[in-house]
């Protein structure tokens, strides 16, 4: 089955629909299979008091504002959903959101998303969680900040209120922009799949594209990457976004290891197997050889090309009466 490439368009529309449909162009032009927004009432989402993510403070114009009021300018309306939703299918791209709240959660019910991805910052949500699994629709969950404890438990709550194992994909995750490669902790995501036997992949704040390529060579079966239409606009997310080059270069990346992959059976390749006749080595007479004569390590030799006995076979040759005359170089 094929990487499932989520390229996240969060909150980098700034609360403009014209910026938000033009990312969608971009994901949408990128070969990203889902394009993701994020989806709250930032009064139902943090108290009037929570202050910034210090990532959110520098890279921020606007650090002196609380968590609600930079929340507020970053909010989709209910008509802004249902524009993005119908541009998607225009664009033959399938619309993602992140719910923060339950009222965002039936919100995204009623307007028929069928794949719920839920944020790390949710994940030890009890009612939350509980309100997701209920719906029995495909999750995505990721687990930045989390323990292999607090993931069992999230996932217990999940399935435990009636959806599948089998459609839940866990995300390792990082949440600091960007993270710093020393924290990655890559190898984490298969021991996530191994503990819990069920499907992973990974959310991804790096700076670049490697990490994420990486994950796709290490099994990930979902890919989520922050992008961007310019990294130097003002927001909480951009300058940790790639921009839609390297959007196009991770994605073609991916598409590309998936290829490189293949099916694990080890046997010549399509492209390799005119070389066999070329590269490997055949049984040949090293000295001329008389008809009758006894063919032993004197007389034989190994010799490029491949087309005639098997040097694996030397040992049953030796030792064996030549039925006919042999030149020097010529296969036995």
């Amino acid at each position: 089955m094929s990487i499932f490439i989520i390229a996240e368009a969060g909150v980098n529309h700034n609360g403009n629909i014209d910026i938000a449909r033009s990312l969608i162009d971009i994901a949408s032009s990128a070969g990203a299979d889902a394009v993701k927004f994020q989806t709250f009432k930032a009064s139902k989402m943090v108290t009037r008091d929570a202050e910034q993510a210090d990532y959110q403070k520098i890279e921020n114009k606007n650090s002196n504002l609380s968590q609600l009021e930079m929340l507020k300018k970053l909010e989709l309306s209910l008509d802004d959903h249902r524009v993005l939703i119908s541009y998607c299918k225009e664009k033959k791209i399938l619309f993602l959101s992140s719910p923060f709240d339950i009222d965002s959660i039936h919100l995204l019910n009623d307007l028929g998303v069928q794949i719920f991805k839920i944020p790390s910052g949710e994940l030890t949500n009890l009612p939350y969680l509980r309100a997701v699994g209920l719906l029995n629709k495909k999750i995505i969950l990721s687990t930045g900040m989390a323990n292999m404890l607090e993931i069992k438990a999230a996932v217990g709550v999940l399935i435990i209120s009636g959806t599948k194992k089998e459609n839940i994909t866990v995300l390792h995750a990082n949440t600091m922009y960007p993270t710093p490669m020393s924290d990655v902790n890559l190898t984490a995501m298969n021991v996530i799949a191994n503990s819990l036997s069920i499907s992973v992949g990974y959310s991804d704040h790096t700076l670049g594209i490697e990490v994420s390529i990486a994950a796709a060579a290490l099994g990930a079966k979902v890919i989520e990457k922050h992008f961007t239409i310019d990294s130097t606009m003002d927001g909480p997310d951009h300058k940790a976004s790639l921009n839609p080059h390297e959007l196009n270069e991770m994605i073609l990346a991916i598409r590309n290891i998936e290829i490189a992959l293949g099916d694990g059976f080890k046997q010549p390749s399509i492209s390799e197997k005119s070389n066999i006749k070329h590269a490997r080595k055949s049984i040949v007479a090293k000295t001329p050889i008389k008809k009758g004569e006894i063919l032993s390590e004197d007389n034989l030799t190994v010799k490029r090309p491949g087309s005639g006995l098997s040097p694996m076979m030397w040992d049953s040759i030796i030792g064996i009466v030549a039925r006919k005359n042999y030149q020097v170089d010529e296969i036995i």
